[in-house]
């Protein structure tokens, strides 16, 4: 499973560019990588865990701004159109392998 977070923070004065950067550094140093500039995903290996990382983004999201956050299934994290450009290097190197018992 994929969490993303995807935001849009104000960065007109300096106070709150600082605010943004921090944040940005902060979903890197949780493990997140930047897909877009304002788009991060990171694996997790369940729901619970992506929760997890939902509370951790909560307590340190600034105030202002739109933070949003999606829980996506490999599955539909695979089946996304890039309609311009390539697909990133996080998006091939990160595609776990699943092990299947019988």
């Amino acid at each position: 499973m994929r969490a993303m977070i995807i935001f849009d923070l104000p960065v007109v004065t300096k106070k709150e560019r600082k605010l943004a950067t921090s944040f940005r550094k902060f979903l890197l140093d949780d493990g997140f990588e930047m897909l877009q500039y304002s788009v991060y995903t990171r694996l997790c290996p369940d729901r619970d865990n992506a929760y997890t990382h939902l509370d951790r983004v909560k307590k340190v999201a600034p105030g202002n701004g739109s933070i949003r956050m999606l829980m996506l299934t490999e599955h539909q994290f695979a089946d996304m159109y890039v309609l311009a450009g390539e697909k990133s290097v996080q998006e091939t190197k990160n595609t776990p392998k699943q092990l299947v018992f019988f």
